[in-house]
């Protein structure tokens, strides 16, 4: 007895054995998450593409809207796909490693046409307001 009541001990309950119909449901379902994992690294291999291609020819605004698209796609992938990465045969995890890789690549290209241009971006937002100060600090009644 612990703190005056009566120690219970319960029997544990068996579980059912799973149908084969179940069985081969729960199967079919790993696969179907597999190849619905599969299929969000190949979209974001295919944004990251055209995040590329955006890159590589200035289209900024493009870009920030194929990057928001990129998360939205890498968010789904972290949310539905916990328990069926385990689950990846040899053949999908080679392709999703490969698909990776990949996306690594473009990501890294991506970085080297972009960084110039945010430093550049840096640059100019930095000289504009040294110009602002000086232009406060020697005409104070001008305002810009």
């Amino acid at each position: 007895m612990a703190h005056g009541k009566p120690l219970v001990i319960q029997k544990k309950q068996k579980q059912p054995k799973s149908t084969k119909l179940e069985r081969g449901i729960n199967r079919v379902t790993t696969r179907t998450n597999n190849s619905q994992a599969i299929n969000i690294y190949e979209n974001i291999l295919n944004t990251t593409n055209k995040m590329l291609a955006a890159a590589q020819n200035n289209e900024w605004d493009q870009l920030i809207d194929l990057e928001q698209e990129c998360r939205k796609l890498t968010d789904k992938l972290i949310y539905n796909n916990t328990e069926h990465e385990l689950n990846l045969s040899e053949e999908l995890q080679q392709q999703k490693v490969k698909i990776i890789h990949q996306v690594l690549a473009n990501d890294a290209q991506i970085r080297t046409i972009t960084e110039p241009w945010v430093a550049q971006l840096q640059d100019i937002l930095n000289t504009a307001k040294c110009e602002r100060n000086l232009q406060q600090a020697y005409h104070p009644n001008n305002k810009i």
